[in-house]
């Protein structure tokens, strides 16, 4: 006996029926792409564990624009990789630190291009990590100072604002830091540049490609104490609460491949903008794989945008932007 075909089967017959009735579409729109910038002339270093990659100098900066441009992605990522590194990040908040003259750069090639600029201090402190460090004469021991941290990190936030950047992405994961640079930047007279926040960002081995390209990685100890652990998924909505009620306007889940659950958590709970970290090595994982042929890379890395879309996420930073994009037109 011949049983007729189901509704859900005649849904998926033809390429222009799975288009038509496809629930989540990927879109460049979605993409934040970032951008690794240091200081010198004709520097394009191709990161080691991050292929396709690059350390680029601000002469060499403008052609990378071009092409972010040219691709239809609507946002930058800058990543600072300063020639000079203290105790207390000096180099983050100076008003010719090299995000600052990159964000200025960027602005002036591509007005309409977003320019979002992390701010934390562990690309800029010769200990490595992403606040101030007290040691505690008793003990003998290093810890994080929290509330100067936070001293640093508003004058680093609206030295960044003051060169032109569009949305401010604090990444330090420090107590309060997103009221207190709502607090800062509102004072500077900058109430309508909006805060990307870090809001939940674990304490992941997923960022070991990140600390070569950003030269970041911790000098001793970790950054355990102020990121979260992997296996607490109710304590990123009270994270992610904290931040809604000190200000922020977008809220990022970092990694994102790991943490799918963590995303819809969050899509569930908030209607502020939500924004998924594709982080270092779940690039650098892709890459390799293709590169030894045992993935067809184009598939895997639409697939997994696709994924962190459908989780929740409405926006994507992504080191395969450009790459998506493309492929996303077809070419």
């Amino acid at each position: 006996m011949a049983f007729p075909l189901t509704r859900h089967r005649r849904l998926r017959r033809t390429a222009a029926m799975r288009s038509m009735v496809r629930e989540t579409r990927l879109s460049v729109d979605d993409f934040i792409y970032p951008l690794f910038v240091t200081h010198g002339t004709n520097v394009k270093e191709e990161i080691s564990s991050m292929p396709g990659v690059y350390h680029l100098s601000l002469d060499l900066l403008r052609a990378e624009i071009e092409a972010v441009v040219a691709s239809g992605v609507k946002a930058v990522l800058l990543f600072g990789v300063p020639d000079s590194k203290d105790a207390v990040g000096t180099s983050a908040f100076e008003e010719n630190g090299i995000v600052q003259q990159a964000t200025r750069a960027v602005k002036e090639w591509a007005p309409d291009l977003l320019v979002i600029a992390d701010t934390c201090l562990c690309a800029y402190t010769d200990h490595g990590h992403c606040g101030m460090i007290h040691h505690d004469r008793r003990t003998g021991h290093a810890e994080i100072d929290n509330d100067a941290s936070l001293e640093v990190l508003v004058k680093t936030a609206v030295s960044q604002a003051q060169a032109g950047a569009d949305i401010i992405a604090p990444s330090n994961m420090m107590d309060g830091f997103v009221g207190a640079i709502r607090e800062g930047l509102d004072a500077a007279g900058f109430e309508m540049v909006p805060i990307m926040s870090y809001s939940v960002k674990y304490a992941s081995a997923f960022y070991g490609p990140f600390r070569e390209a950003a030269d970041s990685t911790p000098q001793f100890g970790d950054r355990k104490t102020y990121q979260m652990d992997p296996a607490n998924a109710r304590e990123a909505l009270r994270e992610a609460e904290s931040d809604v009620v000190e200000g922020a306007d977008m809220l990022m889940v970092k990694p994102a491949l790991a943490y799918m659950d963590i995303i819809r958590m969050l899509k569930e709970q908030y209607d502020l903008p939500l924004v998924a970290y594709n982080v270092s090595a779940e690039y650098s994982m892709v890459k390799a794989a293709a590169a030894n042929g045992w993935i067809d890379e184009r598939a895997i890395v639409l697939e997994t945008l696709t994924g962190m879309k459908r989780a929740g996420a409405d926006l994507i930073i992504t080191y395969h932007a450009l790459d998506a994009a493309r492929w996303l037109k077809g070419e």
